[in-house]
């Protein structure tokens, strides 16, 4: 099969509904000449980190924020403390940028396309969205998708866990994107157990409005804390010994990779390089989702 027709196995899945207008825009994609595919990369090289477009579905915007392509150390630092054997650092190239969500995806956002609110915690349109699956989350990018309002050449997804990771970092190699301490009050978590410091901080109990907490250098809010993320990954404990160049995990398994942390779990928890997994079916009060624009390739 030529590479051409691999962009199809992606939407074998599509609820009928939405799939022609999916399909029509992939196949508009494939025909784009040479010349401005060349146009458009060199545009993303040029482009600076943290450079901002806004979307809009049914009057909700939907901010992103540009990741640069590059490589990074994935995992954490020897020195790190506490650190978890499935951590190893690694050297990881992403060859192409993206587009990361600004927020994690909110309550509001998630009923612009979706219709509903599933989530446990109430009172605002700018609370994350929660107990959603990611398998949820499938279906809400596949919607996303059908409505044709991605810019041309990129779709709608969920962010790959070393495209997570890359953006939470934001060029930083510390625990987290803001230093080596935490203790609820940079991030919303359980700031009575903290890490790095011996003060003990705030615990709301509670998910917090997105964008509460001091956004990474590139202009992302909540990549720690407040709740977990799905990522696109099947869960794999070890990572590569070596280099790499866009990881996507393994190619199968029972799990699918969390990142970020949440709103009731210590400070530990919250650092860049931990990892999590659960069953793409569970749905917690804990989980909820960040997506990415990412090319079509």
């Amino acid at each position: 099969m030529s590479k051409d027709f691999d962009h199809f196995d992606r939407v074998l899945d599509i609820d009928p509904e939405y799939a022609p207008a999916y399909i029509d825009k992939l196949c508009e994609e494939l025909k784009m000449p040479s010349e401005e595919r060349e146009r458009r990369e060199a545009e993303e090289r040029e482009r600076k980190a943290g450079t901002r477009v806004v979307l809009s579905v049914k009057g909700v915007d939907y901010a992103f924020r540009w990741c640069p392509s590059g490589t990074f150390m994935m995992g954490r630092p020897a020195s790190e403390k506490d650190r978890e054997p499935d951590e190893e650092q690694h050297q990881v190239t992403l060859s192409r940028g993206f587009w990361m969500l600004e927020t994690p995806v909110t309550q509001g956002m998630w009923e612009s396309v979706m219709g509903s609110n599933p989530s446990h915690f109430k009172g605002s349109k700018n609370l994350p969205v929660e107990q959603v699956s990611w398998d949820d989350c499938q279906g809400f990018i596949q919607k996303l998708n059908g409505l044709n309002i991605a810019p041309s050449g990129y779709r709608f997804s969920l962010p790959t866990e070393a495209q997570w990771e890359y953006a939470c970092r934001a060029g930083t190699t510390t625990p987290f994107n803001f230093g080596s301490v935490l203790n609820g009050d940079k991030a919303n978590c359980d700031g009575q157990t903290p890490y790095g410091t011996s003060t003990k901080g705030q615990y709301l109990q509670k998910t917090s409005e997105v964008g509460s907490y001091p956004a990474n250098a590139w202009g992302l809010f909540d990549m720690h804390g407040n709740v977990w993320e799905w990522c696109a990954d099947y869960w794999y404990r070890d990572y590569p010994d070596g280099a790499v160049t866009d990881p996507v995990g393994a190619s199968s398994g029972s799990y699918r990779v969390l990142r970020g942390g949440c709103w009731v779990d210590y400070a530990w928890y919250c650092r860049s390089a931990h990892r999590a997994r659960s069953d793409p079916s569970s749905r917690t009060r804990d989980d909820g989702v960040r997506i990415s624009l990412v090319r079509v390739e």
